[in-house]
Protein backbone atom coordinates (compact mmCIF):
# COMPACT_ATOMS: atom_id res chain seq x y z
CA UNK A 1 0.00 0.00 0.00
CA UNK A 2 1.39 3.63 -0.90
CA UNK A 3 -0.22 6.77 1.01
CA UNK A 4 -0.43 9.70 -1.32
CA UNK A 5 -0.28 13.41 -0.03
CA UNK A 6 -1.50 15.57 -2.94
CA UNK A 7 1.48 18.78 -2.62
CA UNK A 8 4.31 15.91 -1.30
CA UNK A 9 5.55 12.97 -3.04
CA UNK A 10 4.64 9.87 -1.42
CA UNK A 11 8.19 7.40 -1.16
CA UNK A 12 8.84 4.06 -1.17
CA UNK A 13 12.81 3.46 -0.02
CA UNK A 14 15.16 0.32 -1.38
CA UNK A 15 16.84 -1.82 0.32
CA UNK A 16 20.74 -1.53 -0.99
CA UNK A 17 20.01 -4.82 -2.14
CA UNK A 18 21.70 -5.78 -5.19
CA UNK A 19 19.74 -5.64 -7.81
CA UNK A 20 17.86 -2.89 -6.30
CA UNK A 21 17.07 -1.10 -9.45
CA UNK A 22 15.37 -3.58 -11.41
CA UNK A 23 13.66 -4.70 -8.32
CA UNK A 24 11.91 -0.98 -7.59
CA UNK A 25 11.43 -0.64 -11.18
CA UNK A 26 9.05 -3.85 -11.20
CA UNK A 27 7.51 -2.37 -8.15
CA UNK A 28 6.64 0.75 -9.63
CA UNK A 29 5.04 -0.71 -12.69
CA UNK A 30 2.88 -3.11 -10.92
CA UNK A 31 1.85 0.00 -8.28
CA UNK A 32 -1.88 0.48 -8.70
CA UNK A 33 -1.68 4.11 -8.55
CA UNK A 34 -4.68 6.40 -7.29
CA UNK A 35 -6.34 7.89 -10.46
CA UNK A 36 -4.43 11.14 -11.14
CA UNK A 37 -1.12 9.96 -9.81
CA UNK A 38 2.31 8.53 -11.36
CA UNK A 39 5.03 6.54 -9.92
CA UNK A 40 8.96 7.41 -10.96
CA UNK A 41 12.04 6.31 -9.49
CA UNK A 42 13.94 9.16 -8.03
CA UNK A 43 17.31 8.83 -6.31
CA UNK A 44 16.85 4.92 -5.12
CA UNK A 45 13.18 5.53 -4.34
CA UNK A 46 9.62 5.20 -6.08
CA UNK A 47 7.73 8.41 -5.76
CA UNK A 48 4.44 8.72 -6.25
CA UNK A 49 3.63 12.41 -6.96
CA UNK A 50 -0.44 13.79 -8.06
CA UNK A 51 -0.88 14.95 -12.37
CA UNK A 52 -0.82 18.20 -12.54
CA UNK A 53 -3.26 21.16 -12.38
CA UNK A 54 -5.88 21.27 -14.77
CA UNK A 55 -4.69 24.54 -16.28
CA UNK A 56 -1.34 23.13 -17.15
CA UNK A 57 -3.37 20.78 -19.92
CA UNK A 58 -3.64 23.81 -21.89
CA UNK A 59 0.28 24.24 -21.68
CA UNK A 60 0.92 20.73 -22.46
CA UNK A 61 -1.71 20.54 -25.93
CA UNK A 62 0.33 23.89 -26.95
CA UNK A 63 3.52 22.58 -26.53
CA UNK A 64 2.59 18.99 -28.20
CA UNK A 65 0.83 21.02 -31.19
CA UNK A 66 3.79 23.47 -31.98
CA UNK A 67 6.52 20.85 -31.62
CA UNK A 68 4.85 17.83 -33.66
CA UNK A 69 5.73 19.67 -37.33
CA UNK A 70 9.17 19.72 -35.86
CA UNK A 71 10.20 16.17 -34.04
CA UNK A 72 12.56 14.02 -35.48
CA UNK A 73 11.47 11.83 -38.33
CA UNK A 74 10.20 8.03 -37.18
CA UNK A 75 9.42 10.23 -33.76
CA UNK A 76 6.05 11.20 -32.12
CA UNK A 77 4.89 14.20 -29.05
CA UNK A 78 3.46 13.15 -27.01
CA UNK A 79 1.87 13.34 -23.02
CA UNK A 80 0.53 9.58 -22.63
CA UNK A 81 2.06 8.41 -19.63
CA UNK A 82 4.81 6.30 -19.59
CA UNK A 83 7.99 5.19 -18.03
CA UNK A 84 11.26 5.02 -18.86
CA UNK A 85 13.94 3.97 -17.63
CA UNK A 86 17.81 4.89 -17.10
CA UNK A 87 19.20 1.52 -16.19
CA UNK A 88 22.96 3.45 -15.80
CA UNK A 89 21.60 6.25 -14.09
CA UNK A 90 19.10 3.69 -11.83
CA UNK A 91 16.03 5.98 -12.57
CA UNK A 92 13.07 5.91 -14.34
CA UNK A 93 10.70 8.91 -14.85
CA UNK A 94 6.90 9.57 -16.78
CA UNK A 95 7.66 13.10 -18.25
CA UNK A 96 4.58 15.37 -18.58
CA UNK A 97 5.47 15.57 -22.15
CA UNK A 98 8.11 13.50 -24.48
CA UNK A 99 8.99 13.07 -28.16
CA UNK A 100 10.16 9.69 -28.24
CA UNK A 101 11.37 6.89 -31.59
CA UNK A 102 7.79 5.20 -32.25
CA UNK A 103 9.91 1.83 -32.41
CA UNK A 104 10.62 1.75 -28.76
CA UNK A 105 7.04 1.09 -27.96
CA UNK A 106 6.93 -1.86 -29.87
CA UNK A 107 7.09 -4.37 -26.52
CA UNK A 108 4.14 -6.11 -24.72
CA UNK A 109 5.40 -4.60 -21.27
CA UNK A 110 7.83 -3.14 -19.17
CA UNK A 111 9.22 1.00 -18.96
CA UNK A 112 10.36 2.39 -22.33
CA UNK A 113 13.84 2.62 -23.22
CA UNK A 114 14.52 6.46 -22.60
CA UNK A 115 17.14 6.37 -25.19
CA UNK A 116 14.22 6.41 -27.56
CA UNK A 117 13.70 9.67 -26.10
CA UNK A 118 14.45 13.18 -28.27
CA UNK A 119 13.35 15.44 -26.08
CA UNK A 120 11.42 16.22 -22.78
CA UNK A 121 9.48 18.27 -20.56
CA UNK A 122 8.62 18.86 -17.47
CA UNK A 123 5.87 21.38 -15.78
CA UNK A 124 7.13 21.93 -12.53
CA UNK A 125 5.01 21.70 -9.66
CA UNK A 126 5.32 22.67 -5.92
CA UNK A 127 5.75 18.98 -5.00
CA UNK A 128 8.16 17.98 -7.67
CA UNK A 129 10.14 21.25 -8.61
CA UNK A 130 12.97 20.16 -6.69
CA UNK A 131 13.41 16.65 -8.60
CA UNK A 132 12.90 18.62 -12.22
CA UNK A 133 15.72 20.80 -11.99
CA UNK A 134 18.05 18.80 -9.99
CA UNK A 135 17.91 15.02 -10.25
CA UNK A 136 15.91 15.15 -13.02
CA UNK A 137 17.72 17.53 -15.01
CA UNK A 138 21.11 15.37 -14.09
CA UNK A 139 19.99 12.36 -15.63
CA UNK A 140 18.20 14.28 -18.71
CA UNK A 141 21.71 15.92 -19.34
CA UNK A 142 23.66 12.76 -20.02
CA UNK A 143 20.78 10.89 -21.87
CA UNK A 144 18.48 13.33 -23.88
CA UNK A 145 19.29 15.55 -26.72
CA UNK A 146 17.05 18.85 -25.30
CA UNK A 147 15.04 18.91 -22.21
CA UNK A 148 12.37 21.99 -21.56
CA UNK A 149 11.76 22.94 -18.58
CA UNK A 150 8.20 25.02 -17.71
CA UNK A 151 8.52 26.25 -14.23
CA UNK A 152 5.10 27.07 -13.49
CA UNK A 153 5.93 29.02 -10.60
CA UNK A 154 8.48 31.57 -11.52
CA UNK A 155 6.78 31.54 -15.43
CA UNK A 156 9.77 30.70 -17.25
CA UNK A 157 11.34 28.46 -19.68
CA UNK A 158 14.06 26.98 -20.17
CA UNK A 159 15.57 24.74 -22.43
CA UNK A 160 18.66 22.55 -21.99
CA UNK A 161 20.71 20.90 -24.95
CA UNK A 162 24.07 19.62 -25.71
CA UNK A 163 23.88 16.51 -23.30
CA UNK A 164 27.31 15.23 -22.18
CA UNK A 165 28.65 13.12 -19.40
CA UNK A 166 28.48 15.95 -17.19
CA UNK A 167 25.08 16.93 -18.29
CA UNK A 168 23.93 20.01 -20.70
CA UNK A 169 26.70 22.06 -22.24
CA UNK A 170 24.00 24.96 -23.06
CA UNK A 171 20.69 26.38 -22.25
CA UNK A 172 18.39 29.43 -22.50
CA UNK A 173 15.98 31.43 -20.74
CA UNK A 174 13.10 33.13 -21.31
CA UNK A 175 9.90 34.64 -19.39
CA UNK A 176 6.27 32.90 -20.35
CA UNK A 177 4.87 35.28 -23.77
CA UNK A 178 8.10 35.48 -25.27
CA UNK A 179 9.45 33.43 -28.21
CA UNK A 180 12.30 30.18 -27.24
CA UNK A 181 14.58 28.87 -29.79
CA UNK A 182 14.61 25.24 -29.54
CA UNK A 183 17.71 23.82 -31.26
CA UNK A 184 18.23 20.46 -33.47
CA UNK A 185 17.08 18.11 -34.02
CA UNK A 186 14.05 20.39 -34.24
CA UNK A 187 15.06 24.22 -34.98
CA UNK A 188 12.08 26.07 -34.29
CA UNK A 189 11.05 28.93 -32.42
CA UNK A 190 8.87 27.78 -29.19
CA UNK A 191 5.67 30.46 -28.67
CA UNK A 192 5.33 30.49 -24.42
CA UNK A 193 2.43 32.64 -24.45
CA UNK A 194 0.11 30.06 -23.68
CA UNK A 195 1.91 28.56 -20.71
CA UNK A 196 0.84 31.13 -17.81
CA UNK A 197 -1.87 31.08 -15.22
CA UNK A 198 -5.30 31.88 -15.86
CA UNK A 199 -6.71 34.80 -14.72
CA UNK A 200 -10.01 35.43 -12.86
CA UNK A 201 -11.47 33.14 -10.14
CA UNK A 202 -9.96 29.57 -9.27
CA UNK A 203 -6.41 31.05 -9.82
Amino acid sequence: MVTTVLERPAVVADDGSPGEFEDLLQIALDLDTPDGFKAEIIKGTIVVTPWQRPYYFRAMESLRERLAPHVPEGHRASTSPFLFAFPKAKRAFGPDLYVADTGAFEQLQGPVNGAALSLVAELTSPSTRGADVKDKLAVYGRHVPVYLLLDMQAEEATVFWDPSPNGYRAHRAVSFGQSLAIPEPFSCDLDTSDFGRPSGPGR
